[in-house]
């Protein structure tokens, strides 16, 4: 067996999950799974006083996230739980590694099974996922990002999972900064109107990304010096490299569109600084993982 954690202390330690965002989570999954009767099942076979010692399992090799979400669904339900930790948040694990070693009420273990796997294996399986994007980077000064490709009311846990895997955030939201796209541009009349009217609006620490799509759009861009970070939309690798070579450092590159895991390599080899993949939330497998209860 590994060591003991502190369940206290499972988040990833360069990560950020608010202990708001996991409760609200956590009441929400629990009521949408216990309904208005609880689990019948377990209330029809299971005397009350019985206790059950099981263990989460990870069937699969990978990086887990999602523990503490899995830990307070099972305290949620009762005070009586025990949990060990053998894993944090961020870790890499092999096959049949034991994460967490549960105990207590069976009635609470059972009730909670499916909702802390269904937690650790949404969050396992995007940090896996970044992870593997982030091991074809090696060598190369490019950061993968997520997007706002998220499951609608899990934004938080998914982009703390995409730090797990060693991934980076990009905005939260359309209020963490500026992010002109095409449409934006089409509407406000052009690349230097767009960027005027956006610059005069900023305050001082609201950075500024602007969208193009071609290199003389670029060019406009740089012309203007009044964006801080230049998406460069669905370019093949050769206007990806002339884009680095233009932009000579004066602007942040970011890549977004055709990312994938198999051009993840070619497109860090370029010189752009970040790569935004959609895929990393929105297309993440699930990890496999499962809770064994100890006869």
């Amino acid at each position: 067996m590994t060591e003991v954690l502190d369940p206290a202390e499972l988040l990833h330690p360069d990560a950020f999950l608010s202990p708001l965002a996991i409760d609200d989570a956590v009441k929400r999954a629990l009521e949408e799974d216990l309904g208005r009767a609880g689990d019948v099942t377990s209330i029809a076979t299971i005397p009350p006083d019985v206790h059950a010692h099981a263990v989460l399992v990870a069937r699969q090799a990978g990086v887990i996230a999602g523990l503490p979400l899995a830990v307070a669904t099972f305290q949620r339900l009762s005070a009586d739980i025990n949990i060990q930790a053998h894993v944090h948040d961020g870790g890499a694990v092999a096959k049949g590694v034991h994460v967490l070693t549960i105990s207590g009420p069976a009635r609470a273990v059972l009730a909670g099974e499916r909702t802390a796997l269904n937690f650790v294996g949404r969050m396992s399986g995007i940090a896996t996922l970044t992870s593997d994007y982030v091991r074809h980077t090696s060598g190369t000064k490019l950061r993968i990002c997520c997007t706002r490709k998220t499951t609608p009311g899990l934004r938080a846990l998914e982009k703390y999972a995409v730090r797990c895997g060693g991934g980076f955030n990009h905005r939260f939201g359309l209020d963490d900064a500026i992010l002109i796209k095409d449409n934006h541009i089409a509407v406000a009349g052009g690349v230097k109107a767009v960027l005027q009217r956006a610059r005069a609006h900023a305050g001082h620490l609201v950075k500024i990304e602007i969208e193009v799509d071609t290199l003389d759009q670029l060019r406009e861009v740089l012309e203007t010096g009044l964006a801080d970070v230049v998406m460069l939309d669905n370019m093949n690798l050769i206007a990806l490299r002339e884009a680095v070579k233009i932009a000579d450092g004066r602007v942040v590159l970011e890549v977004s569109g055709g990312v994938s895991l198999s051009s993840i390599a070619d497109i860090a080899r370029t010189g752009v600084d970040y790569a935004s993949a959609g895929a990393l939330t929105h297309s993440a497998p699930n990890f496999d993982v499962a809770l064994d209860i100890d006869a």
